[in-house]
């Protein structure tokens, strides 16, 4: 018997189906993706406008701040907006005002911002100290140190690498040994009483170790 004259063609391979398969698909989906792709790249180039909007407004804001103008801040504003309001705050011995802005960036666990929020409002409270100080008015400087005291330990459990607010710590910490009533009359465990000059703070803070 003659050989049969039909030879049969070998198998295509795995990766020549999958070529077709895939040359399959992109026919497919490439009608869509023509349409599609521009609308992607119009969302992302808006999103990112809107984000540089908003830091332009937040840069914007807190340069007035810094000038001076008296600007209410909202309390889902950006880190470093909250930051600004704070310095705001504290350089015009408005430190209640300020307490809410701490609570919100602790709130979020913004260690950076929260750590260098609180380094402001202790900075404050050194300066007023220095001020009672010189005027012998040691009953008012005492509380002021020791929540500057406590501020700046809140700092650094934020940020231990905090320098200036190590240094500043080691400061309050050297006026309460120069005046040991301090500690005696103002500790951590002292209650607010009527009257005093600390009593705009809702809470002692009592920091740690």
């Amino acid at each position: 018997m003659m050989p049969s004259a039909l030879s049969h063609a070998p198998a295509p391979s795995l990766r020549t189906r999958i070529g077709a398969g895939a040359a399959q698909v992109w026919r497919t989906v490439r009608p869509y993706g023509l349409v599609l792709l521009p609308i992607l790249l119009l969302g992302a180039a808006a999103a990112l406008a809107l984000s540089a909007w908003r830091d332009a407004r937040t840069n914007a804001t807190i340069a007035e701040l810094e000038a001076g103008r008296d600007i209410a801040v909202p309390p889902d504003a950006p880190d470093a907006l909250l930051v600004a309001r704070t310095k705001f705050l504290a350089y015009r011995d408005r430190l209640g005002e300020a307490e809410p802005l701490l609570e919100t960036l602790d709130h979020r666990r913004s260690a950076d911002a929260s750590a260098r929020a609180r380094y402001v409002v202790a900075n404050a409270r050194i300066r007023e100290a220095f001020r009672l100080i010189e005027r012998s008015e040691l009953d008012k400087a005492g509380p002021q140190v020791t929540l500057a005291r406590q501020e700046y330990r809140r700092a650094l459990q934020a940020r231990p690498d905090f320098w200036d607010a190590k240094f500043n710590f080691d400061v309050a910490s050297r006026l309460i040994r120069d005046f040991p009533e301090f500690d005696r009359k103002f500790g951590d465990e002292l209650k607010a009483e009527p009257k005093q000059i600390w009593t705009d703070i809702p809470g002692q803070p009592r920091g740690g170790p």
